[in-house]
């Protein structure tokens, strides 16, 4: 695709990365059923693809925020979009995100859900920007690490676009 500079993370990258995750988040919650909080609507196709891999009985919930629009950094200022359907009282959480970069929005997602008072909540991200980060949002489980680039594809959008690659790139001229 003539619209993105490099492929950053392979389609096969991806999925043994995924499939590792599931290995650990299957270990780290043997007897528990987690519920799955996916971050839409860029967490939708990892969250895919690592339920497929999570050997647990498991629940999916969603929620929506929004903190970009159509720019390629966040405006700081956070709002739910969308809100769970399920109560997470006494629950074991597990918030899917496609991408961190400054953490603010996650930041706020935390406190807001905590506040709902699970019994537990960790973090699983697909991709953490370098270096970005205000706070220590001790994330339990990270797919990868990446320098501090615009990315697009596998459920991350530029204007919604982008959003069915099988990988993750960096576009041009962004």
């Amino acid at each position: 695709m003539d619209e993105l500079a490099r492929v950053l993370i392979s389609e096969d990258e991806l999925q043994t990365r995924i499939r590792e995750l599931g290995r650990e988040i299957t270990a780290d919650y043997e007897g528990r059923a987690p519920l799955l909080v996916g971050v839409l609507k860029g967490a939708f196709v990892f969250m895919a693809d690592l339920a497929r891999v999570i050997d647990l009985p498991i629940e999916f919930d969603f929620m929506a925020v929004a903190s970009y629009g159509a720019a390629t950094k966040s405006s700081g200022v956070v709002r739910i979009v969308k809100d769970l359907d399920l109560a997470l009282a006494g629950r074991d959480v597990l918030v899917i995100e496609d991408i961190v970069d400054s953490g603010l929005t996650l930041g706020y997602l935390k406190r807001n859900l905590l506040a709902r008072n699970p019994a537990s909540l960790e973090v699983c991200a697909l991709l953490v920007k370098q270096g970005l980060q205000r706070d220590d949002l001790q994330l339990k489980y990270v797919g990868f690490t990446i320098p501090p680039d615009f990315v697009v594809g596998y459920g991350l959008d530029h204007v919604e676009k982008f959003r069915n690659l099988p990988y993750v790139g960096i576009p041009n001229n962004l």
